[in-house]
């Protein structure tokens, strides 16, 4: 399931693409499976360990289909310290870590510095509409009252705001995800770790089915996706890049 689109980022056969953040490796893989040279980077070890080993299937399987030149690796480490030199990838995907990150404004700079002049960056967060129905239903589904869960919610106007006191010049975007948002509210409700209920168990079955393509669940639950993604999205996507030249 993925929640950036590619074509919007620019990503070509060769590019070095570094995915901040990647937990269980979704879009790393895709972009390995499109050519690139792809950076998994993530603060936690046990999953980079689980993407690092999918990268090898992936390799031993599709080695016929993938493009010449694609590459993948992984790094354990901080966000707002990254262990690369300056203007080191063509594309940076971080998607949904920010919302994590009590610096976000240095991890923020962090991505633009190794981020090519002329690069571009997909930045996915939690949508605005979403998070307050969460945040209001749950303490448990957000900081100071678990651990690792979010620690703020973003507006639209605010992560662009944060691309640009960076030096980036965010342009397009778009929700995803508006099938989920019902489920996370419905999980909110119940309580965020309760996966037993039966009407969760009920909507995560709908899920299943929806991503697995399966006919005619997947067409009706593709389609009501992107009619209430404008508004009931669980994610927003923004794009942006990198100037050429700095700007005084």
């Amino acid at each position: 399931m993925l929640t950036v689109r590619y074509d919007w980022l620019g990503l070509a056969p060769g590019d070095r693409l570094l995915d901040l953040g990647c937990g269980a490796g979704r879009h790393a893989f895709e972009a390995y499976r499109r050519g690139a040279r792809v950076v998994a980077f993530d603060y936690d070890g046990a999953e980079l360990k689980d993407v690092r080993a999918m990268f090898g299937a992936l390799a031993a399987d599709e080695a016929a289909t993938l493009p010449p030149g694609a590459a993948a690796s992984c790094t354990n480490g901080d966000a707002t310290c990254l262990p690369f030199a300056d203007a080191s990838f063509d594309r940076v995907i971080a998607a949904e870590v920010l919302e994590h990150i009590p610096d976000d404004e240095r991890a923020i700079r962090e991505l633009a510095r190794v981020l090519r002049p002329g690069g571009t960056i997909a930045v996915t967060v939690p949508a605005w509409l979403a998070e307050q129905v969460c945040w209001a239903l749950s303490d448990e589904y957000h900081a100071p009252f678990v651990e690792g869960g979010h620690v703020r919610i973003y507006s639209e106007p605010g992560l662009r705001a944060k691309l640009r006191a960076a030096g980036l010049r965010p342009g397009a975007a778009h929700h995803a995800h508006a099938l989920h948002t019902p489920y996370w509210w419905l999980k909110c409700a119940v309580g965020p770790t309760n996966d037993t209920h039966p009407l969760v168990r009920a909507y995560h079955q709908l899920l299943l089915w929806d991503i697995a393509g399966r006919q005619p669940v997947a067409w009706f639950t593709r389609a009501a996706d992107r009619v209430a993604n404008p508004l009931l999205g669980k994610s927003l996507v923004v794009y942006a890049r990198k100037p050429r030249k700095a700007t005084t």
